[in-house]
């Protein structure tokens, strides 16, 4: 066998304290590492554990990590605004109107990861059949979103009354952004959770702009340095990533 083949998948498993490495041969070998994790960058934590298994030979990678999860839980996300419907700014704080534990009077509510300041309304109004009740206030929405820019957000998130049905003014919106910040990431509900309900469509909304930027960093930060170790050549090796459904997804 050519030394240099790529007979070899790469398991990664990287958690707050230890980062597991598994290469799995075509002909049934298995390799393991387990390594000390390295929050400040994840991915050297993983070129240590590679320096001793066969890292030319790898043809594949798949990866699983808490960085999302950890982000949320050390509320260390990107600052991120929220422009919805007006009426709607509070969504967050109401949710469902449900306790997880009825009697426990020292409960506190999450903070919302949007804060109330940068939660905006916009001018429009979709009806519960998809039908345009209220045009969208381009020239308002304009303004709004130069504000929100100037409040240094780091990522937005979008979403409209009804818009799970007719996304035609979170589109809108969503050009707008891209004309006033080309480079700021934009979470549009009906791309992210199209489906019926408020409070759950906005809050995903707001948590998928909330680590967005942060495990977008994170994914690059990996790639390059794996695609660094572990070829000679300028062909990128297929990199999935695992989320909490048990599938596996492009980083893209």
């Amino acid at each position: 066998m050519n030394s240099t083949e790529k007979t070899h998948r790469l398991g990664i498993d990287i958690g707050g304290t230890f980062t597991d490495i598994v290469l799995i041969g075509d002909d049934g070998t298995v390799l393991t590492q387990k390594v000390p994790s390295t929050p400040d960058n994840y991915a050297e934590g993983i070129a240590t554990g590679l320096t001793s298994l066969l890292p030319r030979q790898i043809a594949e990678v798949v990866h699983g990590t808490t960085v999302a999860t950890n982000t949320i839980l050390e509320r260390k996300g990107a600052l991120t605004g929220l422009i919805t419907t007006k009426g709607f700014r509070d969504v967050l704080e109401i949710g469902r109107l449900r306790y997880p534990r009825l009697y426990d009077l020292t409960w506190e509510k999450p903070i919302p990861l949007a804060s109330r300041r940068l939660r905006r309304e916009v001018e429009e109004r979709i009806g519960a059949n998809g039908e345009i009740v209220q045009p969208l206030d381009i020239e308002g929405a304009r303004g709004m979103i130069r504000w929100m820019l100037a409040q240094n957000i780091e990522s937005l998130a979008v979403c409209l009354i009804n818009a799970y049905i007719n996304p035609n003014h979170e589109r809108q919106l969503g050009e707008l952004i891209h004309e006033l910040a080309p480079d700021l990431p934009v979470s549009l509900s009906c791309d992210v959770l199209p489906e019926i309900k408020e409070y759950e469509r906005t809050s995903t909304t707001v948590i998928n702009a909330y680590l967005q930027p942060v495990v977008s960093r994170y994914l690059h930060s990996l790639s390059d340095r794996l695609n660094q170790q572990l070829t000679n050549t300028n062909d990128a090796l297929p990199h999935y990533h695992l989320p909490s459904n048990g599938c596996h997804l492009y980083p893209s």
